[in-house]
């Protein structure tokens, strides 16, 4: 559902802007022959180009073209490529695209238990406070 994916990202856009950091949403990402990440979000000398997703289910699936346009946009903006993933009740997920491992198809799949065991939450992507791993 579009509207769905609109309502995340501009909850994310609200999150960065409340936290004081810039932010801005790239509406119509995805429906243009260029790259372009849902979000960018900066401060100070951390940028990031996010591309977000809002599911109910536990696992979303990204086509390797989709990770490899998000990647070769960061790199030229000189941002870090990050998948920002909203399950829904649980709130947001990150995870930086450069560590997501590809399948045997070189796709990509990011379920509940990878964004949770590897993943950060909002607040430690913005560096409010560092999760200790056991």
């Amino acid at each position: 559902m579009k509207s769905k994916g609109t309502r995340a990202e501009r909850e994310l856009l609200h999150l960065f802007w409340e936290n004081d950091w810039a932010a801005m949403r790239a509406a119509g990402s995805g429906s243009t022959s260029r790259p372009s990440p849902d979000l960018l979000a900066s401060k100070n000398n951390k940028t990031y180009a996010i591309e977000c997703k809002s599911i109910k289910s536990e696992r979303h699936h990204f086509k390797k073209e989709e990770l490899e346009q998000l990647k070769l946009f960061s790199n030229l903006f000189g941002a870090t490529a990050i998948i920002g993933i909203r399950f829904d009740n649980l709130g947001w997920h990150f995870l930086k695209a450069e560590e997501l491992i590809p399948n045997k198809n070189g796709n990509y799949s990011v379920s509940l238990k990878l964004a949770q065991e590897e993943g950060i939450k909002f607040q430690e992507l913005i560096d409010k406070y560092k999760q200790v791993r056991l």
